[in-house]
C-alpha cells in the first residue's frame, strides 16, 4: 500500500437503518431492516472515507449497541491524530476489536478509503500490489435464495432468472423436506445455473450426506457446500469435505474461519476445500491475510458479505478485483435493501460488477443527518 499523511480533523460514527424488501432469512435467523453502524472520517483539507459496520447478532454474537461504542471511542482517538501509515493505524486498533471484527472492517474501510482517496487511485489498487494475479475488474455475484416457502423460492428465482443471474445460493437448515423441493424448484426453473447450498450450520455431517444423497437420485450437484455443521464441528466438517472428495461438491467454512488461526486449522485439518471471507468475520486486513494463505494452499475462495449496504458492497467488490482469487462471489445484499443504499456505481441489475471506469476510493458516499 502506498505511503500517504493525513490528518483526522473529525471522526463520527452513527448508526443508520434502511428497509428490506423482503426478511432477509438464514437457518440460525434473520434480518427484517438494515440496522448497521457507518463512520465518517474527515482529513483537514475535506476528504471523507466512509465505513460500515454490519452487525449480525445471530451469527457474531455482535450487537449493534457495542460495536456503536466502539466506534465512538475509535472516533475520538482519531480526532486530531496524524495518519502516517493507515495499514499500521488499522492493526493498532485492532486489539480494541477484539470480538468485534464488524467494527474493525468499518475502521478499515473509512482509513482505507481515504488513503486510496488521497492517493488518487481506485479502493482496489490497494490490494493489487500484494497480489499474485492480476486486478479482475468484471465478475458476476451469486444471488441468494432465502429460508422460506416453496412459492417464494419459485417467485423469487423467476425474478432473478429473467434479470440474468447465474448462479444462485439457496439458504438451507430449518425443514429438510422443504429444503429439497426449494432446491428442486430453483433447479427446474433455473436449469443451467450454478447452485450452492448454504447451511448455516443446520445440520450434523450425518444427515447433511444423506440430504446430499438424496439430492444427487434427482441429479442435483452444488459446486459448493457452504457451512454444513455447527462452526466447531472440525470433525463433521472434515468427514464431510473427505466424503464429497472427486464430487465437484466443494466444502466451504464460513462461521468455522473468522480468523487467519482458524483459517490455518481448517487447511491444516483438511476439513475444507474452500473458504469464505467476509470483512465482517475477520476485518478487511485479515481477510486479505486469509485469502492468501488459501490461495498459497490451493484452497478454492468465496467473498461474502452479511446484510451490509452499496458501500461495505463495493469495499468488497474492489477488494475482489484487488486481489484477483476469488473463485465465487456472494455480494448480493443490495438486492433486497430498499433506497439509496441499495444504490453501488459498480453493480447493474443482473449482478454484474464492472470497476474498469472506477474513480478514486470505494466511490459510495452515504449521507449522515
Amino acid at each position: 500500500m502506498g505511503k500517504v499523511s493525513f490528518v483526522i480533523d473529525d471522526a463520527v460514527a452513527s448508526i443508520i437503518r434502511a428497509p428490506l424488501l423482503t426478511p432477509f432469512r438464514i437457518a440460525t435467523g434473520q434480518h427484517d431492516e438494515l440496522e448497521n453502524i457507518f463512520l465518517r472520517l474527515r482529513t483537514s483539507d475535506g476528504i471523507c472515507g466512509y465505513g460500515e459496520a454490519a452487525v449480525a447478532t445471530h451469527i457474531t454474537g455482535e450487537t449493534v449497541a457495542a460495536t456503536l461504542v466502539n466506534l465512538q471511542a475509535a472516533a475520538a482517538a482519531l480526532r486530531g491524530r496524524r495518519i502516517d501509515a493507515p495499514e499500521e493505524v488499522c492493526r493498532e486498533f485492532a486489539p480494541a476489536f477484539a470480538g468485534n471484527h464488524s467494527g474493525l472492517a468499518a475502521l478499515e474501510m473509512a482509513l482505507l478509503d481515504i488513503s486510496s482517496r488521497l492517493q488518487g487511485i481506485p479502493f482496489y489498487q490497494l490490494f493489487a500490489s500484494a497480489a499474485a494475479k492480476e486486478p479482475l475488474l468484471s465478475f458476476n455475484t451469486d444471488i441468494t435464495i432465502v429460508i422460506g416457502s416453496l412459492e417464494e423460492a419459485r417467485a423469487a428465482t423467476r425474478q432473478f432468472a429473467q434479470r440474468g443471474f447465474k448462479a444462485f445460493k439457496i439458504k438451507i437448515g430449518k425443514d429438510e423436506e422443504l429444503d429439497l423441493s426449494r432446491i428442486l424448484a430453483v433447479r427446474e426453473i433455473a436449469p443451467d445455473s450454478e447452485l450452492i447450498l448454504d447451511a448455516n450450520m443446520g445440520f450434523s455431517a450425518e444427515r447433511m450426506l444423506v440430504f446430499l444423497n438424496r439430492l444427487d437420485k434427482h441429479g442435483v450437484s452444488p459446486v459448493l457446500l457452504e457451512q454444513p455443521v455447527p462452526k466447531n464441528d472440525w470433525d463433521g466438517l472434515a468427514a464431510i469435505t473427505a466424503a464429497l472428495a472427486g464430487s465437484g461438491t466443494l466444502v466451504c467454512a464460513d462461521e468455522s474461519v473468522g480468523s487467519l488461526e482458524n483459517a490455518r486449522r481448517a487447511i491444516d485439518m483438511g476439513a475444507v476445500s474452500a473458504i469464505n471471507i467476509k470483512f465482517m468475520k475477520s476485518g478487511i486486513l485479515e481477510g486479505a491475510d486469509i485469502a492468501r494463505l488459501a490461495g498459497s494452499q490451493g484452497i478454492r475462495l468465496m467473498l461474502g458479505a452479511m446484510l451490509e449496504s452499496a458501500l461495505s458492497i463495493t469495499a468488497s467488490a474492489h477488494f475482489a478485483a484487488g486481489l484477483g482469487c476469488f473463485d465465487f462471489i456472494d455480494l448480493d445484499t443490495t438486492f433486497f435493501i430498499k433506497g439509496e443504499l441499495s444504490h453501488s456505481p459498480c453493480l447493474d441489475d443482473s449482478g454484474r460488477f464492472d470497476l474498469h471506469s472506477a474513480g478514486h476510493g470505494i466511490g459510495v458516499e452515504p449521507h449522515f443527518a
